[in-house]
């Protein structure tokens, strides 16, 4: 009678798993059953079931002081779960489903990066935002970037940990993507307590800075026709790719939001200009010397009257029309060339004024260029993100946070903030809709969701809920962020922001 060859491999896998569990200080299930319970308790959001992560929770702890074979065990299991994870994101609507996180210093704990990367996977993402500058402090170790800019770890023999590198690695390990989630033209308060970068902060026609009019003190914006600050953002952004992120987000692309009815810009004194370099920069925009004449005189008294336009026709009498960036040679017609210089005057504030605004935004759109060049040479995702009502004119005023991003390159992601709020989720399907109406042809659009996972907060729907009329609207989304892990992990976060340890 044919007999079937002997099978050595089971009992020698009997003998691992019972040893891993007599020589460990809690129960252990069998590894490959853990992963097949992974497999199939995993839920309609690619999530792994209380069941599942806890057992994940347990074998890290083991393997954190444990044996080799325990740590390979764990290894072996984030393995599963990785591949578990890209397998349910394959045919999971949206393919692409990110966290937004903050990191502490206490985080440098042994373990802490492990066990936060644990529970991202766990509940179904696949992605990490990782908030790398901001408040003027970066998640690099102290002393490693050009300008000096103070690290998020500052704890004494800290000097040399490299929180970015180890999340990003740590992340990988898990199949996560890992991306550096930067503040932009808010450059920090530190950043304003230099003596040496003072003429880099955005100032405004009350000659304030963004730290009178916002209510967070941290909050220092620059100008972005400043080289200096050009040239410290290029250098920190060179350093960061240097750790090779999967991809690279600009927040803050945009100037300071200002409170009440200052909230809409509606004269030129509003506007971020009254600082060197960007009125450097304006000046350069006229293209004869009426225009640049009247371009002074409208910048420095807020307006033009008809005495201003009938003196600069006298001191250029041979020049025609003013001219400008943006306006067109020949527009007055031969009707309008003899109206008196009064009648002009209207016509001629309003040009002024879009200007000033125009140039304005173009500031925000050539420094998030800057910034991006370095991750896009290399070939790594870089992209925006912003408010839908930032770019919004309102009446003959703008959005005082100037956000031009319907004009953001296609060749960038663009991740608008559907933070509305209207204890349903027709408002934020009304900020979907503007959104994506604006995009170009090509534009990978990534909206960023805040919210919990089955329950309300904040007079937010649960995220369940957002997703399921995200979905209805727009089937074609690849990609859904949400806002935060400390939504998600409330106590979770607030131990690791104290080191306090359970």
């Amino acid at each position: 009678m044919f007999k079937r060859p002997l099978n050595i491999t089971k009992p020698i896998l009997f003998w691992r798993r019972l040893l891993a569990v007599m020589f460990s200080t809690s129960l252990l299930i069998p590894l490959d059953i853990v992963s097949q319970r992974a497999e199939a308790q995993v839920n309609d959001y690619c999530q792994l079931s209380a069941t599942a992560t806890q057992e994940k929770e347990n074998l890290r702890a083991l393997a954190e002081k444990g044996s080799q074979d325990t740590q390979n065990n764990y290894r072996q299991l984030l393995q599963q779960h990785a591949e578990a994870l890209r397998e349910c994101r394959s045919r999971t609507w949206p393919q692409v489903q990110a966290i937004w996180l903050r990191l502490y210093p206490c985080d440098i704990q042994p373990g802490a990066i492990d066990q936060i990367m644990d529970r991202i996977v766990s509940r179904g993402y696949n992605q990490v935002y990782l908030e790398t500058f901001y408040d003027g402090q970066v998640l690099l170790p102290a002393g490693s970037n050009p300008t000096a800019w103070p690290s998020v770890v500052r704890t004494p023999g800290s000097e040399k940990v490299d929180l970015l590198a180890q999340a990003i690695q740590k992340g990988r390990e898990r199949g996560l993507k890992v991306y550096a989630w930067m503040f932009t033209t808010n450059f920090g308060y530190t950043y304003a307590q230099r003596q040496d970068r003072q003429g880099a902060i955005a100032r405004n026609g009350k000659g304030q800075t963004s730290l009178y009019v916002v209510d967070n003190g941290s909050q220092v914006f620059v100008d972005p026709y400043n080289l200096q600050a050009k040239r410290d953002y290029y250098q920190l952004q060179q350093e960061i790719i240097r750790r090779r992120p999967d991809g690279v987000l600009f927040d803050y692309v945009r100037y300071p939001r200002q409170a009440g009815t200052d909230s809409i810009a509606t004269k030129v004194t509003d506007l971020w200009l009254f600082t060197e370099a960007t009125q450097q920069a304006l000046f350069q925009r006229a293209q004869n010397s009426k225009g640049l004449d009247l371009i002074r005189r409208f910048l420095s008294k807020g307006y033009v009257t008809g005495g201003d336009i009938a003196d600069v026709d006298k001191v250029y009498p041979t020049e025609g029309e003013p001219l400008w960036q943006g306006r067109i040679p020949g527009a007055v017609t031969a009707e309008k060339s003899l109206m008196s210089a009064n009648e002009r005057q209207p016509l001629m504030q309003m040009e002024l004024w879009q200007l000033a605004v125009a140039h304005a935004m173009q500031g925000i759109l050539d420094f998030v260029a800057l910034a991006s060049y370095p991750a896009i040479q290399l070939g790594i995702p870089a992209g925006v993100v912003f408010f839908p009502e930032g770019n919004q004119s309102l009446g003959q005023g703008y959005d005082s946070r100037l956000q031009p991003w319907d004009r953001f390159p296609s060749n960038l992601e663009w991740h608008p903030m559907l933070y509305a709020n209207c204890a349903d989720s027709a408002c934020i399907v009304a900020q979907a809709q503007r959104v994506l109406s604006m995009a170009k042809p090509g534009t990978q659009v990534i909206p960023a969701l805040a919210g919990k996972w089955g329950e309300s907060i904040s007079n937010r729907p649960p995220l369940e809920a957002q997703m399921q009329a995200l979905r209805q609207l727009a089937p074609q989304l690849k990609g859904v962020s949400h806002f935060a892990y400390s939504w998600q992990y409330p106590e979770h976060d607030g131990d690791r922001k104290f080191c306090r340890v359970r």
